[in-house]
């Protein structure tokens, strides 16, 4: 991710419609612990959702490649560290939670990625992965993002598995919105898709995915992908 769309994700992130949902959704999921512990988000950005882990009460280390976004999120109170997600800067067995929120599609070697997330992992530790799903939908906004790959439904599986994670759920996000993105999408070029989103079509966006939240459409296809695991113990 180039550093100007860094810095527009880093001011837009507390109400962009699509990092408030994500946030909602890792919320929801904490939800299932007794107690925090200690957690690592990688590929971290300017680490919002490090910083939401730690309104939750967990110890929450960030982790990007980007310089300049490392910085951002220290400037943020966010204990955060330049690495690569290929080859972590983290003992082994360290964390009660990983998160890899829209990280393995831009890594040409996501396998070693995957690896990564299963060693520093605590044996039973819990991983919480999201990517954007199905090359049709490849468009300008995937490369303003730098963004190598979309990811099918069981290729996602076999990723996660292969790395040696147990997958307790999988399930689709953007599901009412795959029309409409897929349409808008492809029709921008990559200078219009770093354009700011209007405040209207942002609160539509945010109401549709609160709406998605009760219809039962966690296997249709959707624009993103989201799944936890476990290392296994």
């Amino acid at each position: 991710m180039d550093t100007i769309e860094l810095q527009r994700i880093a001011r837009i992130g507390d109400d962009n419609w699509w990092y408030r949902e994500r946030r909602a959704i890792v919320s929801g999921e904490l939800l299932r612990f007794s107690v925090p512990g200690a957690a690592v988000d990688i590929g971290a950005g300017a680490g919002a959702d490090a910083r939401m882990l730690s309104g939750h009460g967990w110890r929450a280390t960030a982790i990007d490649l980007n310089p300049e976004a490392v910085a951002l999120a220290r400037a943020q109170g966010v204990e955060a560290y330049e690495g690569d997600a290929r080859y972590l800067p983290l003992p082994g067995g360290a964390y009660d939670l990983a998160l890899a929120m829209d990280v393995l599609a831009h890594i040409e070697d996501d396998r070693r990625a995957a690896a990564e997330i299963v060693r520093v992992l605590r044996p039973g530790g819990t991983a919480l992965v999201s990517v954007p799903c199905d090359m049709g939908l490849w468009s300008a906004h995937d490369v303003a993002l730098g963004r190598v790959r979309r990811y099918a439904r069981g290729a996602f599986a076999e990723l996660l598995e292969g790395a040696g994670l147990l997958v307790d759920r999988l399930w689709s996000r953007g599901v009412l919105l795959r029309p409409v993105l897929r349409r808008l999408r492809h029709r921008m070029t990559r200078r219009e898709d770093l354009a700011p989103l209007h405040p209207a079509a942002n609160e539509a966006l945010r109401l549709s995915m609160a709406l998605e939240r009760r219809l039962p459409l966690w296997s249709w296809p959707g624009t993103w992908l989201f799944a936890r695991c476990r290392r296994p113990g």
